[in-house]
This record gives structure tokens, C-alpha cells and sequence, in this order.
């Protein structure tokens, strides 16, 4: 294993080389009878020798001894289960000599998995019967095309993309899986409790804006494959959970075609199809995860602005309860056996682990530790901050890293990190990644922000949807208003602020570089918006776009859109700015990026401006060197215009030895 992070006393704070080689705990569940838990860890590769992405590895640690051993790292698995009466671990894998990802068991205490299920095209997911011989999967169906005539064919945009399908098998069996009776593309699948029938949802094509907006739920008879109800939802959904009667579904999903996230509990009867009811309409805050407990219990996580909080609730909508309340880890997933928890979670000063809770205890607790050198390493405090909007209508809150060794009533220079979506938040947990500068950020000086800007999820349905029909209007006002709150409060100098982000982060970061661009001195735009006429006309999701976040057609308002985009206000532009995008990315078009660079080269020339494109990488980075390349140039870039007396656009170089030298002070 390659390490820049081993160290026997402390650092001065942590380094790029160091956060790419930070492993994370991405999933766990436990046996049912609470020995054994299964989790999975993200190993990163080395930037240095290899632009691959991170292997997710298998673990199972004993919870009486705390003991972990790994338990298959050959190849990266996925959808990691204990199957029901067995005992056994199972997941899904490509081996050598697999087509594509095939289910495979393996036992405790084995040496080699087992394949169980293998299919013509890669599983992509999976559910498993009560009695552990069934299982429904889901896998691509095989398109029936001619051979092409030419020694060359053209790719057609959304034409010939095949449906996900899904299946029910009894792995006891030889027979052939037998496919679930829908028109659709099938996505998620869940057995209810007596085995008889399965609960899908299903979306009329595989686009991803019919994934992301259209899907409903019906019910499937498991032994015919054939529908025998449906639930009239609407809008995203994330989780289907049936009542252990079996009378009931809850579903994780949006209260309404326009919220933009599948963060409500909403109930319906499973044998009517009647419209799920929203049993905490007023709750401000947001449902992560759900788990049907009992007839009248459901365990959920919860996001509570900044905080996560964990808790049961009555399928009426009655007796709200936090077992665990705001202030403890950001937990991000659990599983339970009986009355014992399991959790993932993460705090300021670690990344996620696995966090166990049995029967009888008051708190969870941290049971693993994949990063044991961060001990050796200092990092600036993480505090929530709190602040006014200045139309007065909310209180915005964020979360703001600190340098390392920070003194009180100093003016420092801000990184402010804008979350993209804009139905996203951050938590009060590792707030340090690629690229978010957080902890890097903080080694070298810098204080950064993260603002939870209206729009943002986590404090219910107003807050939600207070930027729809607005876009670049208040939300964004609120981010600069959290700035002017740091400089008041004599931590941010005002003379000294950048800002970055990606995505719907990265159309924040044009925007304030050009419409507020005497506010800010540096920024480093990632996948980002810079015209919403063409960004409309190039994207994938144009109905989430409309549904969710601008709520009037394009055609509709051709003048107002163009005036919400960051060109239009070029002629203000004086902010230096870095641009990076994936030339693979679907979902913000790289010519996003390509007019905003050509806009400020021809009509500011004397504003330093860059552009870089990253092949082989989408909608954000997902291989070592990409990322580790990008945080680079990122801090680059703002330790050259936020702490530079007379700066010098960077090279195109990067001389990696001089960039990942120990962090320079303020």
C-alpha cells in the first residue's frame, strides 16, 4: 500500500497527497443475529502511478472482539447483504472470468465466493426473498440490433439505450429468472414481508431524466412476475419499505412532482393504490434513510440543517422521537438486527466508519478506524455559523473549517465551497475531499465555508423550494451575505475571498465572478453553468430542470434566463477564474465551460482566465490522478490571487514536488 501519510509526530495540517489516500467506510450491515458485520471500505490509487478509480474492498468484524479481517479485496463489490436464513455474505462482483457483475456468496469464514446468479448482462441490483431462496434482480435486457454494413456507424443520442429489466429467481433451482411483466425500466425492488409479492418502481424509458423524476411504484405478484396494483406517487423517490403486516408501503420520496428531493416519509395502502400521504409535512429537516421497524414504528435517519439526527416516528405521522439527537456523528446509513444498530458515519475530524450500537447502549460507537495516521495530523476546528439573509425571510446556516492553529479575531483568507444540486447540503461531519479544499485548505492558512444557501435541503419543503423560479437570485444572495458575516465577525478578510464549486456549485462560482465580482479575488469553477439558454438545450435532466428548479419553460422566458447566466454579466467580470469540466459530461455539457472561458477572453482579456478539460471524466472525477490533478491546480490558484502581492498566472505544469511541499501559512 502507497502512503504520503505515515507520520510520528504531529503535521502542520493535512496535505493533497495525504487526502488522496484517505480510505472510507461505504456501506455496512449486520447478521441478524448481531455477531457479524459485513462493511465495505473505499481504497483509493495511488495519483502517482495510476489515473484508476478507488476498489471497494469487503470487511467483517466480529462485534464481540472487535476483531476485522478482510474478506474478499480481489476484485470491487457492491450491494453488500447477509442473506435471510443463511448466514452468508452476499454481493456483487465482476471476476476474471464474469461477462459483467454476477451475484456471489461467500461464507464467514470461506476462502473463495460463490457465484450464485450470473446473468447475460451486469446485475445492477438486488433484493432478497424472506426465506433467502428468491432473489429479484435487475440487470440490462439485450437490444436485438442488426449488424452494422459500414466498418463505421454513428452513436444515436437516446436511441437504442436498452431498459433495465427485472427478474425473480430461486437460486435453489435450475430454471431460467423469470422476468417481472412491466413495460418500463425497473429500479428499485423490495420483497414484502410474506414473499408472495414484490414492490418495484418502474420509469416509461431508461433516460435519466425519467430515472430521476418519473418512477412509480407497483406491485408485482412473485410467483408470476405480473402486476396486480400500483401507487399513484409522483416525483423522486429513494426507498420502499414494506409494513411488517404487509398492508402498508412507505415510501422515501418527494411530496410532490416539483420537490426537488425524495426526502419525505409518504404512505400509502399497498392493496388500493391510493396517493401516498405526507404523514410530516411540517418536519424541517430531511428523511435520509427509513426502515419499517414494526407495525406502528419506523426508524429513520434524519438531516436537521447541519445535523443528523436518528429516531422512530408513527406511520400516522405521530410520536416523533430522536433516540439519537443533533450534536453526535453525521450518520449516513444503519442496519439493524433485533434491537442492535450498526451506522456509517463520519465527524469533523474523521471520514466515515462503521459505528456499532447494540442492544442497551446510549450512543454508538466508532468500531473501526481506516485512516489511524490522521491521529498524527492537525486539523482546524469545524464550527456551524449562523446568519440573517437580508431579505430577512430566513436564518441561513453553514459550516466554516478554520486554519489550523487558528487565533481568535484574526483575518484570514476564505475559501467559500458551494454545494451544486441546489437540492444538496452539508453536514456537520468530514467536509474534505477532492474537491472541497476543507482540511487542505486549512493546512495552508485559509478558513473555508460551507453555506447551506436556501434551496438547500435539510430544513423542510419552504426552505427547499425558496429558489424555484429564482435561479441565481436569493439563494445566491445568501451566500455573499454569509461572507459579509465572516468579515464582520473578523475572520474573513475581505480582501482575500475565493470561492469554487461544482456543478450547480460551479454556476455559483461564475456567477459570483462575474455579477459579484468586486466581492470576490479568486475562483476555481468545476462542471459548471455559465448559460442557461444552452445549458436547457445540452443537459439530460431538461424536466428536473423545469419541475424542480426553474419552474417556468425556457421558451417562456427566453430574456430572464439569459439575464440569470453568468455571460450576460461578463462586462463585470474581474475575478480570476479557473475552469474545469469532464469532456464526458452529460449533465452540464462541457460547452458550459468552453463559453464561459471564450466570453471572458474576448471581452475581459486582462482577467486571468483558464480553462481545463479532463478526459475520460463526467459530471465530476471519479480517477485518482483527475482528482489529485484537480486539487492541485485548484490550490494553486487560490494561494496565487489570495496570497500573492503581485501575482503571476500559474503555469500549465504542475511541478507535483513543489505542490504537495508542506502547506504555506496565510
Amino acid at each position: 500500500m502507497w502512503s504520503a501519510a505515515a507520520a510520528d509526530s504531529p503535521a502542520q495540517g493535512l496535505t493533497p497527497l495525504q487526502a488522496a489516500e484517505i480510505e472510507t467506510v461505504t456501506s455496512a450491515v449486520v447478521a441478524e443475529d448481531g455477531e457479524h458485520i459485513a462493511f465495505t471500505r473505499s481504497i483509493p490509487a495511488d495519483p502517482r502511478e495510476e489515473n484508476e478509480t478507488a476498489d471497494t474492498h469487503l470487511f467483517v468484524l466480529d462485534t464481540a472482539t472487535g476483531d476485522t479481517e478482510a474478506l474478499y479485496t480481489e476484485t470491487s463489490v457492491g450491494s453488500v447483504a447477509f442473506r435471510p436464513e443463511h448466514g452468508t455474505i452476499t454481493f456483487l462482483t465482476a471476476r476474471e472470468d464474469d461477462e459483467g457483475a454476477a451475484l456471489y456468496e461467500m461464507a464467514i469464514d470461506a476462502e473463495e465466493p460463490t457465484r450464485l446468479v450470473e446473468h447475460e448482462t451486469s446485475i445492477a441490483g438486488y433484493s432478497w426473498a424472506p426465506d433467502g431462496d428468491r432473489v429479484a434482480f435487475a440487470a440490462n435486457e439485450v437490444l436485438d440490433l442488426p449488424e452494422a454494413e459500414l466498418p463505421y456507424e454513428p452513436n444515436f443520442l437516446e436511441e437504442n439505450v436498452p431498459h433495465q429489466r427485472g427478474f425473480i429467481h430461486d437460486v435453489t433451482q435450475n430454471g431460467e429468472p423469470q422476468q417481472i411483466q412491466v413495460d418500463g425500466t425497473v429500479y428499485l425492488m423490495q420483497w414484502s414481508p410474506e414473499g408472495e409479492r414484490v414492490a418495484i418502481t418502474e420509469a416509461p424509458t431508461p433516460h435519466v431524466d425519467d430515472e430521476l423524476m418519473f418512477q412509480s411504484v407497483k406491485i408485482v405478484a412473485a410467483e408470476t412476475g405480473e402486476e396486480i396494483a400500483d401507487v399513484d406517487n409522483e416525483g423522486k423517490i429513494g426507498q420502499i419499505q414494506w409494513s411488517p403486516d404487509g398492508e402498508r408501503l412507505a415510501l422515501r420520496a418527494a411530496d410532490d412532482i416539483h420537490d426537488p428531493i425524495d426526502g419525505r416519509i409518504m404512505i400509502a395502502d399497498a392493496e388500493d393504490g391510493a396517493t401516498p400521504e405526507n404523514i410530516h409535512r411540517d418536519f424541517e429537516g430531511k428523511y435520509e434513510q427509513i426502515a419499517w421497524t414494526g407495525d406502528d414504528t419506523i426508524h429513520f435517519i434524519a438531516s436537521e440543517s447541519t445535523e443528523r439526527t436518528f429516531g422512530t416516528i408513527q406511520p400516522d405521522g405521530s410520536d416523533f422521537t430522536r433516540i439519537l439527537d443533533v450534536g453526535g456523528p453525521a450518520l449516513s446509513s444503519f442496519d439493524r438486527a433485533g434491537d442492535d444498530l450498526v451506522f456509517t458515519a463520519s465527524t469533523p475530524e474523521h471520514p466515515s466508519e462503521v459505528y456499532w450500537m447494540p442492544d442497551g447502549s446510549d450512543a454508538p460507537e466508532r468500531v473501526t478506524d481506516s485512516n489511524p495516521w490522521l491521529a498524527n495530523v492537525a486539523l482546524g476546528e469545524q464550527r456551524t455559523v449562523t446568519y440573517t439573509a437580508r431579505d430577512g425571510q430566513f436564518d441561513v446556516e453553514g459550516l466554516l473549517i478554520l486554519p489550523v492553529d487558528y487565533e481568535e479575531d484574526t483575518e484570514v483568507p476564505l475559501i467559500v465551497e458551494v454545494h451544486g444540486g441546489p437540492e444538496a447540503h452539508y453536514s456537520n461531519g468530514w467536509l474534505t475531499s477532492y474537491s472541497m479544499p476543507g482540511q487542505v485548505g486549512a493546512a495552508r492558512g485559509y478558513a473555508v465555508f460551507y453555506p447551506n444557501y436556501r434551496s438547500s435541503t435539510g430544513r423542510g419543503l419552504e426552505f427547499v423550494k425558496a429558489g424555484q423560479a429564482d435561479l441565481a437570485g436569493a439563494e445566491f444572495d445568501d451566500i455573499v451575505d454569509g461572507v459579509d458575516h465572516l468579515i464582520d465577525e473578523g475572520i474573513a478578510d475581505e480582501e482575500r475571498v475565493g470561492v469554487t464549486g461544482g456543478s450547480y456549485g460551479g454556476y455559483a462560482t461564475a456567477w459570483m465572478s462575474t455579477y459579484y465580482s468586486e466581492r470576490f479575488a479568486a475562483g476555481v469553477m468545476n462542471v459548471g453553468i455559465s448559460n442557461n439558454i444552452s445549458k436547457w438545450g445540452t443537459s439530460d435532466i431538461p424536466e428536473e430542470l423545469y419541475l424542480v428548479h426553474s419552474r417556468i419553460r425556457l421558451w417562456d422566458s427566453w430574456v430572464d434566463n439569459l439575464k440569470r447566466s453568468p455571460i450576460y454579466h461578463v462586462d463585470k467580470a474581474d475575478t480570476p477564474l479557473l475552469i474545469a469540466h469532464g469532456e464526458e459530461d452529460t449533465r452540464v455539457h462541457p460547452g458550459q465551460s468552453l463559453e464561459m472561458y471564450r466570453h471572458l477572453k474576448v471581452r475581459q482579456p486582462d482577467v486571468p482566465v483558464r480553462l481545463a478539460l479532463y478526459p475520460n471524466e463526467g459530471h465530476g472525477y471519479i480517477r485518482s490522478a483527475s482528482q489529485m490533478d484537480y486539487m492541485l491546480r485548484m490550490m494553486r490558484w487560490f494561494d496565487t490571487y489570495l496570497k500573492e502581492e503581485d501575482p503571476e498566472m500559474p503555469p500549465t505544469h504542475l511541478d507535483i514536488e513543489a505542490e504537495v511541499a508542506e502547506p504555506a501559512g496565510p
